[in-house]
């Protein structure tokens, strides 16, 4: 699974660069958003750190955003990808998986979870590459049928603090990767440092998921799936870090997995639709 020099070179042959959806983080409502004295009056928007983006395509891959439509727009959104990105956000609704409401359960957007969550259900069944980055993580959990703790300080002795106060690209806390992973192949490591800013975590594991990596308090920090395809969750935002090598690797190898499914299908990348042709030919 390791982005290696055999995966460099399969990018380098591709003409084009694999195109991957990154799902949005959150909704703004029209009362959470400024605007200029005269500028057009405030609606509900997408927000999604440019950090995700930058990430993908440092890694080579070329990253859109994909809106929270109708579910009925998800099938022919994935037609056109190559591979998908969870990206992170607000807390999951627990209905959304069987459970009621924790006290302390922070504001969701059940919207962006139907949308998030059947999303990745359909990539996974199409064998699509997956990467979920910390919320992301929860619904591919949640999209196999699996569960989350909701409020993650009753689980744990506090000598971890899951929702740091410093910078995303400063690191907190180690995680322990197990070996033999999917995940210890791609770091090339059992150990590393990474950031935290996550209120939930991973309890009850979705089916075919593993947990692979675990933060000192024992709270699950990496899921994978065992199947050919790439199917891997993190808890940390791993985009924000990807001056460490071993963090950019997870974007290199979410690139280069997309890469060799498309080799397998060439003719969707590699040959210009019949209106890009006329109009070339127009020219």
């Amino acid at each position: 699974m390791r982005a290696d020099t055999q995966g460099q070179e399969l990018l380098a042959q591709d003409h084009q660069p694999v195109l991957i959806g990154v799902t949005t983080s959150e909704l703004r409502l029209a009362s959470q958003v400024s605007r200029d004295r005269r500028g057009e009056p405030a609606r509900v928007e997408m927000a999604l750190g440019m950090s995700y983006m930058r990430a993908i395509e440092r890694a080579g891959g070329l990253p859109v955003v994909l809106p929270p439509l109708g579910l009925d727009r998800i099938s022919p959104l994935l037609d056109r990808l190559s591979g998908v990105l969870l990206s992170g956000g607000p807390d999951h609704d627990p209905a959304g998986y069987g459970r009621s409401a924790h006290p302390e359960l922070g504001p969701t957007e059940p919207q962006l979870d139907a949308f998030e969550v059947e999303l990745a259900r359909e990539a996974d069944a199409r064998g699509l590459p997956i990467l979920g980055i910390c919320r992301g993580a929860q619904a591919l959990n949640v999209a196999r049928g699996g569960t989350l703790h909701q409020h993650v300080p009753e689980i744990t002795d506090g000598s971890v603090d899951h929702r740091q106060c410093q910078p995303g690209e400063e690191v907190t806390h180690q995680v322990r990767v197990a070996a033999r992973s999917g995940l210890a192949e791609v770091l090339g490591s059992r150990r590393l440092a990474v950031n935290s800013f996550h209120h939930q975590a991973v309890d009850m594991l979705g089916k075919g998921l593993h947990a692979v990596a675990w933060a000192p308090d024992g709270v699950i920090e990496a899921i994978e799936g065992r199947e050919e395809s790439l199917l891997l969750g993190v808890q940390w935002h791993a985009e924000t870090l990807v001056e460490d090598p071993a963090q950019l690797a997870l974007f290199r190898h979410l690139v280069i997995a997309c890469a060799e499914r498309e080799r397998e299908r060439p003719s969707r990348l590699a040959q210009p639709s019949r209106r890009a042709s006329a109009a070339r030919r127009a020219a």
